[in-house]
Order: structure tokens, then sequence, then C-alpha cells
């Protein structure tokens, strides 16, 4: 094929940035960069859209080293600690997720982010397109956190983020939270959303007259932060992968369930924490847990920060 969109029928390849994505070299975005500085070439012949179509018998290559197909989609669980922060490199010198991963991991992509003063649970892939799918508040998947506030939490304001709230002009989705305990000046809440959007979580406590000092996340859709021990990663099992990944392609945006009711069986689930099995939220009963995940990497003396 020639390096110019439409040379290839859609129904029989697929556009490059997607397809680089794929491949867990770049995020369609810098795919799309890389294209418009003209480092990217198909059989030989430098392209200039990223809507340019390739094949299985494309020849691809970035800055004239060949990109290999993609590899088989993977999946880690990483427990981040506080004050570490979820981008690639950080201009003021702070550590990063990436800091702390073992040298013997592929380049790999977060699915989802924490802020720096935030912990828990954080998904990395190898696969840049499972890593934006993911991502996307369309899939549905209910991230879960355990959050303390200072201040004395009003059940029933709480009880209304079920029905979204507007915070300084911005309109957040349906929040579920639910007040466990007091505990001197703080409290400890249970929080379960499925937009996931910047700050959301400290946002609403604090429209609510509370301040979060401390927040951990515990889930992120079907897989769970469990004993992960802090600053460890741990790969879950091919066979998981491919079965989560699949039933999300099988659903498809059309099959999003209303707001409310992910949230309400969020917090069923979260309550029951000997409902997870390595990771993973427990099957219901005949079917298999099918996490098999290895043990949790121990973090290597010199990367720690």
């Amino acid at each position: 094929m020639s390096g110019t969109a439409g040379t290839v029928a859609p129904e029989k390849g697929e556009r490059i940035a997607k397809r680089l994505s794929r491949a867990g070299i770049c995020s369609r975005r810098e795919a799309e960069r890389w294209i418009a500085d003209g480092r990217v070439t198909i059989d030989g012949r430098r392209i200039t859209t990223p809507a340019t179509l390739v094949t299985e018998a494309s020849l691809i290559a970035v800055d004239g080293k060949p990109v290999a197909e993609p590899d088989q989609t993977r999946l880690w669980r990483y427990h981040k600690p506080e004050g570490v922060i979820c981008t690639t490199r950080d201009p003021e010198g702070r550590s990063t997720v990436f800091d702390h991963l073992p040298k013997a991991m592929p380049r790999v992509m977060l699915i989802g982010r924490l802020d720096v003063a935030s912990e828990g649970l954080l998904l990395l892939t190898n696969d840049g397109e499972v890593a934006r799918r993911l991502e996307l508040p369309a899939t549905g998947w209910v991230r879960r956190y355990r959050v303390r506030v200072f201040g004395t939490p009003d059940e029933a304001a709480l009880a209304k983020l079920a029905d979204g709230v507007t915070v300084d002009g911005i309109a957040y989705g349906a929040i579920q939270a639910h007040l466990d305990r007091i505990q001197g000046d703080n409290a400890w809440l249970t929080v379960a959303l499925a937009e996931g959007r910047n700050r959301e979580v400290r946002k609403a406590m604090e429209h609510l007259g509370l301040r979060v000092n401390r927040l951990i996340r515990t889930s992120y859709g079907p897989f769970q932060l469990g004993n992960l021990p802090r600053d460890a990663v741990d790969e879950v099992s091919p066979r998981v992968v491919a079965d989560q990944i699949r039933g999300e392609k099988r659903k498809g945006a059309t099959a999003r369930r209303p707001r409310r009711k992910i949230a309400d069986k969020a917090h069923s689930s979260f309550s029951a924490p000997g409902n997870e099995e390595g990771g993973l939220k427990r099957r219901p009963a005949g079917k298999p847990a099918g996490q098999g995940a290895r043990k949790p990497a121990k973090p290597r003396a010199d990367r720690r920060r």
C-alpha cells in the first residue's frame, strides 16, 4: 500500500495512530504528533495523516526503526504510595510511578491516574487502546475509594451526591458516599464513582465542607487492591485479562448501566472485603476466580525514593 489515506479499504485496515497505540510505543496523541513531525513511514513512504490505514502486511517504521506487531495485551496492578507522581517524567524532579517499576517491565501506560497526595490501586498496560477504552466513563467501570476527611459529615448531604453535584461550574456524575465511622476530628467514608475526573472526590468533599486528608483507591472495575503491598507490582494472569477485555468489547458503550445502580452495587462489594481473591472481584459460586497472578514483585531498593 502507499503512504496516503484511503489506499486501503476501511474494512481491511486500521488507522496508523491506533496501530501504534496498540503496539504500546505511544498514545494516539503522541502518534499524531509523530506523524505531523514526519517521523512515521509506511512501506518506506512518509505519511502525513493519522487516518492513514494499515494492514498486517504494512511495514511501519518510526524514525527509520521498524515497529513490531502488537504484543499480547498485558495488565499489572500497582500500589501507588502517597507522594508519587502519575506522569512519565516530572520537570520538578519528583518521583514518578515509572521510577518505581521494575526495570524488566516493558513500556506501559497508566489506566486512570491518582493525584500526588493519593495512594492505592493503579492499573498499567502495554496496550494503549486498552488503556484508552478502560478510562472512558462509557465503560462503566467503578472506582472505589477509602477516604478520610477532616470534619463531621452530614449523611443526608452525602446521600445527595448520588444525584450528581456541580462544583465551580463543573458538573460531576453520581458519587456514592457512605459514612463508615467517626474518629476524633476525622471521619472515614467509602466512596464510589464511575467518571474519575481530576480530583473529583476531593472537590466533592470540599463542596460539603470536608477536607480530605487521606485517599486510597481500593478498586478499579473488577480489579482490587487487596493485600498488594505498598510500592509493589503484580501482573494479572493473561486468562483474566483476556476475559475482562473480551467482556468490555461485547458490552460496548451502549451497555452502560445507570450510574445510581453502579454506585450502589460498588458500595455493597466494597463493604465485603472478603469478596476479594488475588486482586480480582470474586465471581459468583460455580465460576472460576481466574486470577492466578504472580506474587507481588518486591520493589528494587535503588528505585525507591
